[in-house]
């Protein structure tokens, strides 16, 4: 996750110094410092303003103005790195072709949030518990299942914890 953002925010960088920008931001707030972030490193090394963090906003805050403020996204789930994914130190581009073919699956699935985690040759599901009943309907399962199956995947599992952003850090 580190080189995503590094390779990111150098791009951005360089596109900022050509339009005359001054200053790069992102969205990171107080509580990103309480989980495990590689891309933060990549942030600090490169400049990047924090705006939300500088001036001590938590999620829950943003959560809160963003819903007074009447903005549809305002309890969307958040998106981590693509990279959060695949265990620490498990990546390949076979890994990431597999991952990207099963994500697809996540949106005709029509669940609000969704993680096809990767472990090699299984396929661990994190959907919002109140979700999982849609899941587990006949067809809806058979499909998912089938598709997993068919990009390469011998086991498919649905994570009963539920979704969880970060629960690949649980085992750091």
């Amino acid at each position: 996750m580190l080189f995503c953002k590094r390779e990111l925010f150098k791009k951005l960088s360089e596109l900022a110094k050509t339009e005359g920008i001054h200053f790069i931001v992102e969205g990171s707030t107080l509580d990103d410092d309480k989980d495990h972030r590689p891309g933060s490193q990549a942030i600090k090394e490169l400049g990047i303003r924090s705006p939300l963090k500088e001036v001590g906003f938590t999620k829950l805050e943003v959560r809160e103005l963003s819903k007074a403020l009447g903005l549809p996204t305002w309890d969307k789930p958040s998106f981590a790195c693509l990279a959060s994914r695949f265990p620490y130190g498990k990546r390949s581009p076979q890994r990431r072709w597999r991952w990207l073919l099963s994500q697809r699956i996540s949106f005709s699935a029509l669940v609000q949030a969704v993680r096809v985690r990767h472990y090699g040759n299984l396929a661990r599901i994190e959907i919002l518990k109140d979700e999982m009943k849609h899941l587990m309907k006949g067809s809806l399962r058979d499909e998912v299942v089938s598709h997993l199956k068919g990009v390469g995947y011998k086991y498919v599992t649905l994570d009963l914890q539920g979704f969880r952003s970060g629960s690949m850090n649980e085992v750091l």
